[in-house]
């Protein structure tokens, strides 16, 4: 394919979507060095190999999976042109999203509760890593979230249509790769022991 080809609205709809795979890839690579050192530090002689998720994580894991699957539905529906449940799917995603976030943080209190501080001296290097990764995925939550209310807001202003969907479609994609990441987050952390 010759990119060079095409309207300017093309090549710059190619860009976007470039520009947002670079991101994606960084992401990735951010998150391969956390899990790596993660992997490295276990075998320091205070890891903690017995620990357990909080179960407000496995709540979580299945609220964001939930979210994507809304997501689809969205975009299904605005394919279709059905507003309506544009708006209705649009809006689960994003109850869902914040739901995801207070999972987390209700994780935060159960990892607390037994004794775990991020850092000071109830802190544990194994546990500081927990919170450091599920809190930067969490930033990176909030980042599809304000995306998300882009894309609500540009829905009612009525700007996408089945042909011109770009924004949404870039919204979503971000959307199914922090669902995908913490997925991949969550088994890691759970058989990583």
């Amino acid at each position: 394919m010759d990119l060079t080809q095409g309207t300017l609205e093309e090549k710059n709809n190619r860009a976007k979507k470039m520009m947002l795979w670079f991101g994606i890839v960084s992401l990735i690579m951010s998150f391969a060095g956390w899990t790596s050192a993660f992997i490295v530090s276990s075998s320091r002689p205070d890891w903690l190999s017995d620990f357990q998720l909080p179960n407000a994580f496995i709540i979580s894991t299945v609220i964001i999976v939930i979210s994507s699957i809304t997501f689809i539905l969205a975009k299904k529906a605005l394919k279709k042109e059905n507003r309506q449940a544009t708006t209705l799917w649009l809006l689960t995603t994003l109850v869902l999203g914040i739901a995801f976030i207070s999972c987390q943080f209700m994780g935060f209190q159960q990892i607390i509760d037994l004794g775990y501080n991020f850092t000071g001296p109830t802190s544990n290097v194994t546990m500081s890593y927990i919170y450091l990764i599920a809190i930067v995925h969490i930033l990176h939550v909030v980042v599809g979230l304000v995306c998300l209310l882009v894309v609500i807001y540009n829905h009612f202003k009525q700007k996408y249509n089945p042909s011109k969907m770009l924004g949404f479609e870039l919204a979503a994609t971000f959307w199914h790769f922090i669902d995908i990441l913490w997925v991949y987050l969550f088994l890691f952390l759970y058989f990583a022991k």
